[in-house]
């Protein structure tokens, strides 16, 4: 099997606040330390009653201090929503108090309603459109410092001359088309946006042009497991994450709700879908059907990576999910 990795949204759940959601991802990082995964990403969503990761920096730091060797990062920021000089210090800072530790992934959605997002951006000239520029800027405040540099030249300081590994998000051919003209590693988003994925993949790996980031595509895949020790009870656990989502698709964003067997209905096995029309990756079962989907999912894409993606209402169930993961 390829690489595992994790994807946390730091969700607040039914009844409980983001303190105990940032206590909860925490004890999470340092399970997956010892489990074997490679990294440990958090994503920037705003106005979101049921996520507790909305100031991105600040919790990975809570996460990196609080672990040893793990990868921790960013997937992702959401680069509109920032200068980019601020991002480059952000994350200078970040790999200067936990070296060789930092990932930086990039995306061009702003994580939350129009409103929000006016709000966030209220003292930016921002342009979701101009993302690839953005990242451009981004990239070049990270460049070391020369004796030749024109007066003038900002660099970001923490952060000029470090190697922070930069990863381009995506859930539509946009992302996937920047990441291949920049030589980046892109991350896709197939486990809320699979419709796409085929196509994302075939343009990301025939237009990718090597550079100084890269001399071969990089491709991260994030699918939703839910594990359990029997087929039952992890049908039961995935209708948190079902319902939550009816909700944000709503327009009514909840805390994530604990689990419903009215909902059970809606958790469709992988394989009884075509992965062509599938709007969403999730496996949900015992260890041997998670192993079974997840090997029909490599074998179809060729991942580097799969970024594993749970929401369950127990914390004690999440875990024991994600330690079934990395055994697989």
């Amino acid at each position: 099997m390829v690489p595992l990795s994790v994807l946390d949204l730091a969700p607040i759940t039914q009844g409980s606040d983001a303190a105990a959601a940032l206590r909860h991802s925490l004890e999470l990082a340092r399970h997956a330390e010892r489990w074997g995964y490679r990294r440990y990403w958090v994503a920037e969503h705003h106005n979101m009653p049921g996520i507790a990761s909305a100031a991105t920096s600040i919790v990975i730091a809570h996460l990196a201090g609080g672990t040893s060797t793990i990868r921790v990062g960013a997937g992702g920021i959401m680069l509109p929503n920032h200068a980019p000089l601020i991002i480059a210090e952000q994350f200078g800072t970040l790999e200067s108090l936990f070296p060789g530790r930092i990932d930086l992934g990039l995306g061009r959605a702003p994580g939350t309603d129009h409103t929000t997002a006016r709000a966030l951006r209220r003292t930016l000239a921002s342009n979701p459109e101009a993302f690839p520029q953005d990242v451009l800027e981004l990239l070049s405040y990270f460049e070391p410092r020369s004796d030749t540099d024109p007066p003038g030249t900002v660099r970001a300081v923490p952060g000029h001359g470090l190697k922070i590994p930069i990863y381009i998000l995506g859930s539509s051919l946009f992302g996937a088309q920047v990441a291949a003209a920049l030589g980046l590693p892109f991350a896709f988003a197939s486990h809320f946006a699979a419709a796409m994925l085929l196509q994302a993949i075939k343009v990301y790996r025939e237009n990718f042009r090597a550079s100084p980031f890269g001399e071969e595509p990089h491709l991260i895949l994030a699918v939703n497991i839910i594990a359990a020790d029997t087929d039952d009870e992890a049908r039961f656990l995935a209708t948190s994450g079902r319902q939550s989502f009816a909700n944000l698709r709503r327009g009514m964003p909840t805390t994530l709700p604990p689990p419903n067997r009215d909902y059970e209905r809606d958790v469709v096995a992988f394989a009884a879908i075509p992965l062509a029309e599938l709007q969403s990756v999730s496996l949900v079962g015992s260890a041997a059907t998670v192993a079974a989907g997840l090997a029909e999912f490599v074998a179809r894409t060729q991942p580097d990576e799969v970024m594993v993606v749970g929401h369950i209402y127990d914390p004690v169930a999440s875990l024991r999910s994600y330690e079934i993961a990395a055994g697989l």
